[in-house]
Parts: C-alpha cells; sequence; structure tokens
C-alpha cells in the first residue's frame, strides 16, 4: 500500500450505516465487487459512485458505518477506488472490516471539523499525519501487524503469505 494517500474529500454526517454504504436491497443479488462498486452511498449520494477518483478520500461524521457487520459496505467502496475513510468515529465492526480488507480506516475528528467537500488532502500512513488545507492534523499511527495487513491486501492474502512462510 502507498505510504500516502492523495485525493479529493467526500463528506458525509454522522450516523452513515451499512445499508447507506451499499444498499441492502442488493445484499444477495450482487456479488462481484466491480459491480458493488456501482452501487457504493447511491442512497445518500447518487453521484458517487460515477465521479469518485481512485485515491479519492471519505471523510464521515461520528458513527460512521453502524449497522450490520455486512462486508460489501467495504468492499464496495475500495473497489470504487476509495483511499481511506476519515471520522469522528467508527462503528467497531465497520472499522475492522476496513483493516481486514486493506481500506485505512481513520479516526480523526479535528480534521473532520476543518475540511470541506471537495477539498484535497494527503494521507501520511507511516508519519500519522494528515495535510489539508495548510494545516497538520494527526492521528494514532496503525500498529505494524495492521501495516502488514494493508501492504499484503487484506487479512486473507495477509495470512496465506504468513502461512506459505511456516
Amino acid at each position: 500500500m502507498e505510504n500516502v494517500i492523495e485525493g479529493k474529500i467526500w463528506k458525509y454526517g454522522d450516523d452513515v450505516n451499512t445499508d447507506v454504504i451499499f444498499p441492502g436491497k442488493y445484499t444477495y443479488t450482487i456479488s462481484d465487487p466491480s459491480e458493488m462498486a456501482k452501487h457504493a452511498l447511491e442512497d445518500l449520494d447518487p453521484d458517487f459512485a460515477e465521479n469518485v477518483n481512485a485515491g479519492d478520500i471519505i471523510v464521515g461524521g461520528s458513527n460512521w458505518g453502524n449497522g450490520s457487520s455486512r462486508e460489501q459496505a467495504v468492499t464496495c467502496l475500495k473497489e470504487a477506488g476509495v483511499g481511506a475513510i476519515i471520522a469522528k468515529s467508527f462503528a467497531r465492526i465497520y472499522y475492522r472490516n476496513c483493516i481486514n480488507n486493506a481500506l485505512p480506516a481513520i479516526t480523526c475528528p479535528d480534521l473532520v471539523d476543518n475540511v470541506e467537500e471537495g477539498d484535497t488532502i494527503a494521507v501520511h500512513l507511516k508519519d500519522g499525519v494528515i495535510r489539508a488545507n495548510d494545516r497538520e492534523f494527526r492521528f494514532p499511527a496503525f500498529p505494524v501487524s495492521v501495516v502488514e495487513i494493508f501492504n499484503a491486501g487484506g487479512l486473507l492474502p495477509y495470512t496465506r503469505e504468513r502461512l506459505a512462510r511456516e
């Protein structure tokens, strides 16, 4: 995974749940990740899937990803090209699903209050720094084990690599 993720902000509010991120009506009808990406956030922002670019960053309020444990709500954003999600807080299972799927989920409330939709920001994963609007915002660096999962492309590839070495 790249150490620096730079992209345009897509900003949303509090309590965006997994049914809004990936509409529940597709849960059992779409399993191809590229098809999932076409429906990412469609009930909240119908323009998102068509206009998001690789590396763009979602900024959310509190409790991002609450609701169900469906991984499709992470898969659709990752497949759409989202480089990271920054929020005031995350639902715990959503946060873990992000790690398992190598999509950085960063808690940084100060940043959320100081950026706007369309701003371009740079997330420096290794340093725990986000640069936005001529300011720096700090977040706790990810543990080495999480960085290894990111670098492997997710928990499953990471586990396969580890088992192959043993």
